[in-house]
């Protein structure tokens, strides 16, 4: 039964090859910039107003593609960053995990060397304040949508590179006072990619 399965799982690799890139996988390595990163105000500390503030950070992204059509693709995903969060001149480090999945638009077919694209979706991200751990369930989520674009390059037949600049944008957490706008995280990320 195992060595069935195993010719199969063979054959249907050998079809999708033969028919150009089914899927790609990838992982990439980057930074979380945050605009309008002001999450409300703490109240008055030694006669000074304190407003809450996230810090950019570093952020790790990994990501599922399939090619669905030859210039479309669904993408799903995960991302986390680590940040802080500022009040003053205190800093204290924070971790988010944030979900997503996105319909992709190439402008050159798939099985092409460089395929430029843009993008559109919606996710949640889970913000962990100090202390929290993500495996007690003390996140504060938020959904939101995220769009932007990026490049894939393909350096052989099973490898390639990208490059990303996406923007996903929450609702801000915490529920403090004077709370305004949206949270946007912005992703500038580069990562390698194998291709399926």
């Amino acid at each position: 039964m195992m060595r069935r399965l195993w010719v199969l799982v063979c054959v249907l690799m050998g079809t999708a090859a033969a028919y150009g890139q089914a899927a790609e996988a990838s992982v990439s390595l980057g930074v979380g910039m945050f605009s309008d990163k002001n999450l409300g105000d703490l109240g008055v500390v030694n006669a000074v107003q304190q407003t809450l503030r996230l810090d950019n950070g570093f952020r790790i992204s990994a990501r599922l593609d399939i090619n669905s059509w030859r210039f479309f693709s669904h993408e799903i995903g995960y991302g986390y960053n680590r940040t802080h969060l500022v009040a003053g001149q205190d800093k204290v480090g924070m971790g988010i995990h944030q979900g997503f999945y996105d319909f992709l638009v190439h402008a050159t077919p798939e099985g092409s060397g460089v395929r430029p694209f843009v993008c559109g979706g919606g996710g949640f991200a889970s913000y962990y304040p100090p202390g929290a751990s993500a495996f007690a369930g003390n996140g504060i989520t938020k959904f939101g949508y995220n769009y932007g674009g990026g490049v894939k390059v393909k350096l052989s037949p099973i490898y390639g590179v990208r490059f990303d600049i996406r923007d996903y944008v929450t609702a801000k957490p915490f529920d403090l006072p004077n709370v305004k706008g949206r949270l946007h995280n912005i992703e500038v990320s580069a990562g390698v990619s194998i291709l399926f």
